[in-house]
C-alpha cells in the first residue's frame, strides 16, 4: 500500500500545473540540503576537537549534553515556521477500501524521513564516534547515547505535527506556550532555575545507564500513537468544518469612499486583507520585520550608506514586496468575474497602486525613530520610500500580469509557496537589487548627496509618469487576460 500511495504522489507532481515551478523549487531544495548536510557534517567531525581545544577541563559529552534541551527547543520552532508536513488527498480514497490507518501511517512515516531529522545526524553519529574512541565511556554506553539523540529528534518531529495541527490557524493561541519558555529562558539566565543543567544531569545518567534509552524510545512511539489518533479522527471530508458559529464581520471600510472611482476595489482589497489568514499574515510581518534596522544599524560590520538603501527598501517596502508580488492572484477566486465585468482596467490596478502606496508611507513614518542612528538614516529610508512608491509599485504591477497560479488565502503562509512562479523570483531584482547599484554607482563617482537625489529624482519621475505607466500595464493585463483566467482555473499548486 505505501508503494502505491508513493506511486499516487509521483504522478500527482509530474501532473501538476505548476510542474515547473515544482521542479524548479526541487532542485533549490536539494541545493540547500547539500549544503546544510555538509556544514553540519563539518560541525559534526569538528565538534570533539573543538571542545577539547577550549574546555579542556570538561568532559565534551556532558558540555554537549548540558547545550541539548536548548537545541531542541530552537529546533521545535524552527521546524514549526519553516518545514511544510507531508499531506494526502484523502478525497478520492474515501470511497475506496482502504483503511484510514493506513492512509495515516503512510504521512507519518513519511514525516519520519523528513530532510529535518536526517540532518542532526550529521552531528550526532560524527561525534558520538569520536566519543567511543577518546573517551572514557563504552561502546554500548554510547551507542545508547546515539539512539537516545535519534529518538529525541523523532520526538521534536511528532511534537511538531501536534503543534501543526493545533496552532496554524490560530498563532495567538500559542502566546502562553510562547511565554512559558521567555519565562524558563530568564529563570535560566539568572540562575534561578538552570532546567538545561538538569536535563544534561538526566542525559549524562542515561550515559551511564544505556538500557534507559527504552524511555525516549517509548516517548516518540506515544507520541506517534497520539498522531494517529488525531489523524484517524479527522479522517473526513468534513473534519474541517468550523463547528463554532461566529459573528459575520460587517465592517465596509466606509471611508474609502473618498477615493470615488477607486473606492470599490480598495474596499474589496481591505476586506480581503481584514478577513483572511494569509493576506493578513503579510501585515504582522511588516511590523515584525520593521525591527530589522535594529539588527543593522548599530553594527559597524554594516555601516555603509548603500547597504542603508538596501535597508530602507526592504522595511518601507516590505507589505508592498509581500501584498503586491502576488497581485492579482489574491483574486483569482473571482478574477473571471471580475474580467466580465464593464470594469476599466486601469482603475482596478490603480486602487492597487493606492493600497501599496499607502502602506509605504505607513511604514516609512513608523522607521523615523531609526533617526536615533542618524540623520542619513533618515534621508536614506525617505529616499527609499519615494523610489519604492514612484518606481516599485508600478513594476510589481507589470509583474503581476505574468502571475497565473491560484492562491488559497486560508492557507498558512508558513513555508507556503502557492501562487509562487518565476515572476515573484525575476522581480526582486529590480525591486532590490537596481536601486542599490544606482546609489552606490552616483555615491561612488560623484557624492552621497548625488546619490540621494538621483533615487529621489527617479520616484518624483515615476510618480509624474504614473498615469502613463498605468494605462501601459493596463493593457498589458487586458492582453493576457484569458491567460491569466485560464491558469487561475487550475488546482496544482
Amino acid at each position: 500500500m505505501f508503494k502505491r500511495f508513493l506511486w499516487l504522489e509521483w504522478k500527482s507532481f509530474f501532473r501538476s500545473a505548476s510542474v515547473g515551478k515544482s521542479i524548479g523549487l526541487k532542485v533549490l531544495l536539494i541545493f540547500l540540503a547539500l549544503y546544510f548536510s555538509v556544514a553540519f557534517l563539518a560541525l559534526g567531525i569538528g565538534l570533539y576537537p573543538l571542545l577539547q581545544e577550549y574546555f579542556p577541563d570538561q568532559d565534551p559529552l556532558q558540555l554537549v549534553n548540558r547545550f541539548v534541551l536548548l537545541w531542541l527547543v530552537f529546533e521545535l520552532g524552527f521546524r514549526f515556521f519553516i518545514q511544510t508536513l507531508p499531506v494526502l488527498d484523502i478525497k478520492p480514497l474515501l470511497n475506496l477500501p482502504i483503511p484510514r490507518r493506513k492512509a495515516v501511517n503512510f504521512v507519518l512515516s513519511k514525516s519520519m524521513y523528513s530532510f529535518f531529522n536526517f540532518l542532526p545526524l550529521f552531528i550526532i553519529i560524527p561525534f558520538g564516534i569520536f566519543c567511543i574512541y577518546k573517551a572514557d565511556y563504552g561502546t554500548w554506553n554510547l551507542i545508547g547515547w546515539v539512539l537516545a539523540m535519534i529518538a529525541i529528534t523523532q520526538c521534536v518531529n511528532f511534537l511538531n505535527f501536534i503543534f501543526k495541527k493545533k496552532f496554524t490557524d490560530d498563532l495567538k493561541a500559542l502566546i502562553p506556550a510562547i511565554l512559558s519558555v521567555l519565562v524558563l529562558a530568564a529563570l535560566e539566565y539568572f540562575k534561578v532555575f538552570e532546567i538545561s543543567f538538569w536535563f544534561g544531569k538526566m542525559l549524562d545518567f542515561l550515559v551511564l545507564n544505556p538500557y534507559l534509552v527504552i524511555i525516549p524510545i517509548v516517548l516518540a512511539v506515544v507520541l506517534f500513537k497520539w498522531n494517529q489518533h488525531n489523524l484517524e479522527s479527522k479522517f473526513y471530508l468534513d473534519a474541517g468544518l468550523k463547528q463554532k458559529q461566529k459573528d459575520a464581520d460587517t465592517k465596509d471600510f466606509g471611508w474609502t469612499r473618498k477615493f470615488g472611482t477607486l473606492a470599490p476595489f480598495l474596499q474589496q482589497d481591505l476586506k480581503l486583507i481584514w478577513r483572511n489568514k494569509r493576506p493578513k499574515t503579510t501585515i504582522y510581518m511588516s511590523f515584525i520585520l520593521l525591527g530589522y534596522g535594529l539588527f543593522v544599524y548599530p553594527s559597524e560590520m554594516y555601516s555603509h550608506s548603500t547597504f542603508y538603501v538596501f535597508v530602507g527598501i526592504f522595511m518601507t517596502g516590505i507589505f508592498m514586496i509581500n501584498f503586491g508580488q502576488f497581485i492579482p492572484s489574491w483574486d483569482a477566486s473571482y478574477y473571471s468575474m471580475i474580467m466580465s465585468q464593464n470594469i476599466p482596467m486601469k482603475d482596478y490596478l490603480s486602487s492597487k497602486a493606492l493600497l501599496l502606496s499607502f502602506s509605504v508611507i505607513i511604514l516609512a513614518i513608523l522607521t523615523t525613530p531609526y533617526i536615533y542612528f542618524g540623520w542619513n538614516i533618515l534621508l536614506i529610508n525617505m529616499v527609499a520610500a519615494l523610489y519604492n512608491i514612484g518606481v516599485n509599485v508600478p513594476i510589481l504591477l507589470y509583474s503581476g500580469s505574468f502571475n497565473k497560479k491560484k492562491i488559497d488565502l486560508d492557507k498558512s503562509p508558513f513555508m507556503n509557496y502557492q501562487g509562487t512562479g518565476a515572476a515573484q523570483w525575476l522581480v526582486s531584482i529590480p525591486l532590490m537589487v537596481v536601486p542599490v547599484l544606482i546609489f552606490w554607482l552616483l555615491e561612488f563617482f560623484i557624492s552621497f548627496e548625488a546619490a540621494l537625489i538621483g533615487l529621489a529624482s527617479l520616484g518624483v519621475l515615476g510618480l509624474v509618469l504614473r498615469a502613463s505607466l498605468m494605462e501601459y500595464i493596463a493593457g498589458v493585463y487586458r492582453k493576457r487576460k484569458y491567460a491569466m483566467i485560464n491558469g487561475f482555473k487550475q488546482t496544482g499548486e
